[in-house]
């Protein structure tokens, strides 16, 4: 890819991924506290919740581990700071899969390791996309980001358990500041992001607004 000052338009699409001071708008803040009292089980939700679940939880692993490993590339703290959110949002989504019973897919995997095929092969694309320079980086996670977001809002359409819906909030948010960090260390190398998973508008909306907290601090 290796994108120079400009435009910077990713070829790979995203099908699936899924901060202020860096040390603090960043961080995710999110905790297993938002998995209240184990009362419920697996029973209670449908297949699709289940799947959304399971989906989300590796999703935000991959997210967590390309940051990880491009950061020991590059260097650079924006990528470190928001794989320890990262972090945060993947024990969030355990916290719920530990509530309702339900068999965690990254229990035993590696980082860069994936239960999901279609995730292995897109965390293998992403840092093979990464590697390439600072700027093609940044822009993975910029992808990574805007993928997250359309990812948590159709799984928000699936479930109406409270719990579920609170973390995806959560998540929804701190997305939206990473999504920030990234669009501002990308303009500092002089170049402007095109979305390809979400809309310019919707891009632009979140881009412009300021840094949230989320579910009660900072991400």
């Amino acid at each position: 890819m290796g994108a120079a000052l400009g435009t910077l338009a990713l070829t790979p699409v995203l099908t699936a991924c899924g901060g202020g001071d860096e040390t603090g708008t960043l961080s995710a803040g999110l905790s297993t506290a938002t998995a209240v009292a184990v009362t419920a089980t697996a029973a209670s939700l449908s297949p699709e919740e289940i799947a959304a679940l399971k989906f989300m939880r590796e999703e935000e692993k991959l997210a967590h581990d390309v940051y990880a490993a491009l950061y020991s590339l590059w260097g650079t703290n924006v990528l470190y700071q928001i794989s320890l959110s990262e972090t945060t949002h993947t024990e969030a989504i355990l916290a719920l899969l530990t509530k309702y019973g339900i068999d965690d897919p990254a229990a035993t995997t590696a980082p860069g390791e994936f239960a999901d095929p279609a995730l292995q092969t897109l965390y293998n694309t992403l840092i093979s996309m990464g590697r390439l320079s600072l700027i093609d980086a940044l822009g993975v996670g910029a992808l990574i980001e805007e993928t997250d977001i359309h990812d948590i809002h159709e799984k928000m359409a699936i479930t109406d358990e409270a719990d579920i819906v609170n973390v995806y909030t959560s998540l929804l948010c701190g997305s939206g500041n990473h999504l920030r960090a990234f669009n501002e260390k990308l303009l500092e190398q002089g170049v402007t992001y095109v979305p390809q998973v979400i809309s310019q508008k919707e891009w632009d909306a979140i881009a412009s607004a300021p840094m949230e907290t989320c579910g009660g601090t900072s991400h």
